[in-house]
């Protein structure tokens, strides 16, 4: 099973029938910035975090991504600007991709209930493989059982390569929801590590929406504090042949939140694809400028005994009394 595992990351990395894929974090809701630049700068306010997410554990090929960002807010300008730094790395084969990036945002005020959030994102890629222990066809002598030092292969393959990549986001809010739409990669860079050859990275589209309410406008629950409020979201991707849907909830409490979602596979390909490949549970807390997020994904496929996902997210909001009318932030302060 881990062999087949290994062959099918090896495969993603050099075919060009099959496009790489980027990576996706279960708590895109508290950092939404991973997901579209519209949000840079969203609360009005300089703020920063952090976030990491540990695929497979059990597995050889372990899978790290980190993210990293910081925005801010001209209220001149009326324009948000964000810088972030994405990491993502497999342990079996180094394979390493690092992407830095730079987000413009402006609001355009629709009416007093509504905004509008276009935004671009500027980003230089560079990824790179180890191939100290590659061997290639003409290096292995089968009649003599000896491996040659030395290739003369005419296929060149870089050991790294950079590029830059554009993305284009906007986002539609109020005081209590919003919706985002974003495509990343227009100028579909190329992602081969083989000299002359161009594989275009897929565009990753990303549609998300979330809506929370107070819980008492709609039950009447004496048990619960009457801040109390209960978030939905939904986040439909796709990238090449695959799309993804991911649909959540939470209950928000002053200080601490919980909730459960799920993610799913619209687009089945084969007989055996499961409609919902992942159950996510993630709970968080907030103390002050701080907000805390952990989350785990147990696998429902067949892939065998993983360990699961699991993601670590801080941030930190350095503005708690800014007055933002239409930035709905997802642990409300109150």
């Amino acid at each position: 099973m881990k062999f087949k595992i290994l062959l099918a990351i090896f495969s993603c990395l050099f075919f060009s029938e099959v496009k790489a894929q980027d990576p996706i974090f279960t708590q895109y809701f508290l950092i939404p910035e991973t997901l579209n630049p519209g949000f840079s700068g969203f609360l009005e306010t300089t703020y920063a975090g952090v976030i990491h997410r540990s695929q497979w554990p059990d597995l050889e090929l372990k899978i790290n991504t980190d993210y990293a960002f910081i925005n801010t807010w001209s209220e001149k300008a009326n324009s948000g600007v964000g810088f972030s730094i994405l990491n993502h790395r497999e342990n079996n084969t180094k394979y390493s991709f690092t992407q830095f990036n730079v987000n413009y945002a402006y609001r355009v005020t629709l009416n007093e209930n509504w905004f509008f959030r276009p935004a671009i994102e500027i980003g230089f890629g560079t990824k790179s493989f180890g191939f100290s222990n590659l061997l290639l066809g003409d290096q292995i002598n089968i009649g003599s059982g000896i491996i040659n030092p030395t290739t003369i292969d005419p296929t060149l393959i870089n050991d790294r390569f950079n590029f830059f990549d554009f993305t284009a986001g906007m986002v539609v809010n109020n005081e209590n929801s919003w919706f985002g739409l974003s495509l990343k990669h227009l100028n579909k860079p190329n992602i081969s590590f083989v000299a002359d050859k161009n594989i275009p990275l897929n565009m990753f589209l990303s549609a998300s929406a979330g809506y929370q309410f107070l819980v008492v406008d709609y039950l009447d629950v004496a048990f619960f504090p009457y801040e109390t409020k209960f978030l939905l979201t939904a986040n439909y991707m796709n990238q090449g042949e695959y799309n993804r849907l991911d649909l959540g909830s939470s209950i928000m409490f002053r200080n601490v939140f919980f909730g459960l979602s799920a993610a799913t596979n619209p687009g089945t390909k084969a007989k055996d694809s499961h409609l919902v490949t992942s159950l996510n549970v993630f709970a968080g807390l907030q103390y002050e400028h701080l907000k805390f997020g952990l989350s785990h994904d147990f696998s429902t496929s067949k892939i065998g005994k993983t360990g699961g996902i699991y993601e670590l997210s801080l941030t930190y909001q350095f503005d708690l009394n800014v007055k933002c009318f239409g930035c709905p932030n997802y642990v409300t302060e109150y």
